[in-house]
């Protein structure tokens, strides 16, 4: 069973000062090493090959007080000052084996993530399982942390079976984008030990480009300039399928859903629509703007405008072209192709309805 837990979002915390002294050719030598150690997957669990630990500040200042006390008992021969320095000695030996636990066994499983366009924060949902022990009991997991690079981390209080968790980026440019790796950190029990992991869930996201209002703009690609219909609407018709509608008393029993109806789902009739005037297109080229980034920006306002308006449109950027379609898909498929457009990686991941004429 899932168990309720409490989040806890704060600010992303500063770059370390000593990041900018650290070379790149170093720190390129670390991620190779972490992706051998910990490789990408859309599920990871934490064990002794994933798992970092080392003293905290107060850890470190719990070590010296530790020998202060053993040199202070010995030189004066205070047992009872030796036997206080051995139990905290063997409370951090305890501690290292409880901050381990805490994290180990842990299993990190990423969700697919909303869509999002740039210059907007997303929100990367990422379930988190904890593993069962042989009495069929979940080890209890507290005060952990997850947070991508320079971001604003989430912090889980306490969680035992299964708890689900949103990781917030972001992302600055449209395109593919991957967050990185996912930091996962915990000072518990006592704040003596700081165990953390770098987990890759391989997270791939497009992210649309930032729509800019601006004043729609069609453009036909034909040489009829005949504006006898209203361009992109849909009427009544026989073409093309458009969905279900509640029966009419009167209306014809051709065109009743038998199938939904033998289902037990009442009596529903297929309605039909066709494009109304002749088609019409949102181009790059006839979109004004001061940069390519501007016209994308106001492409990506069209295309949702006449989505909610369920008008029928063709998208055109150079080459790549989107044939006249409507819908959900149709506007995701545009937004897609938007977002990459122009990048050194090939469009040829956009979804069906894309076609490159190069």
């Amino acid at each position: 069973m899932k168990k309720s837990v409490k989040t806890e979002a704060h600010y992303q915390p500063k770059p370390k000062w000593y990041i900018r002294f650290i070379p790149q050719r170093i720190k390129q030598r670390w991620g190779r090493w972490l992706n051998k150690r910990i490789p990408p997957n859309k599920q990871v669990t934490l064990t002794h090959k994933s798992i970092f630990i080392l003293p905290s500040g107060f850890g470190i200042a719990w070590f010296m007080l530790i020998g202060v006390l053993y040199l202070f008992g010995t030189n004066y021969q205070n047992n009872l000052v030796i036997g206080l320095s051995l139990l905290l000695a063997s409370l951090l030996h305890t501690c290292i084996i409880y901050s381990y636990k805490n994290l180990a066994g842990l299993t990190l499983t990423s969700q697919t993530p909303p869509e999002t366009q740039a210059n907007q924060s997303i929100a990367f949902p990422v379930t988190l399982t904890s593993k069962a022990k042989p009495d069929n009991k979940h080890t209890s997991h507290q005060q952990i942390c997850l947070n991508f690079a320079e971001q604003r981390h989430v912090r889980l209080t306490d969680f035992g079976e299964s708890s689900q968790s949103s990781i917030t980026f972001t992302p600055q440019e449209r395109g593919r984008f991957n967050p990185g790796r996912i930091k996962v950190s915990s000072n518990f029990p006592l704040g003596l030990f700081r165990t953390w992991s770098y987990v890759d869930l391989d997270i791939h996201q497009i992210i649309y480009a930032e729509p800019k209002t601006s004043q729609v703009s069609l453009t036909s690609l034909d040489d009829d300039n005949s504006s006898e219909f209203e361009h992109g609407k849909l009427q009544s018709g026989v073409d093309d399928y458009k969905g279900l509608k509640t029966y009419v008393e009167g209306e014809s029993l051709k065109q009743v859903a038998w199938k939904q109806w033998a289902q037990g789902r009442g009596m529903l009739t297929k309605e039909f629509a066709q494009p109304e005037g002749k088609p019409v297109w949102l181009s790059l080229d006839d979109t004004d703007g001061n940069s390519l980034e501007q016209k994308l920006s106001k492409l990506a306002w069209q295309v949702n405008v006449l989505s909610q308006g369920q008008q029928v449109f063709g998208l055109a950027l150079k080459q790549q072209v989107i044939e006249q379609n409507s819908g959900e898909i149709h506007r995701k498929q545009c937004q897609q192709l938007i977002a990459l457009y122009g990048k050194k990686i090939t469009d040829s991941a956009v979804e069906t309805g894309v076609n490159d004429e190069k």
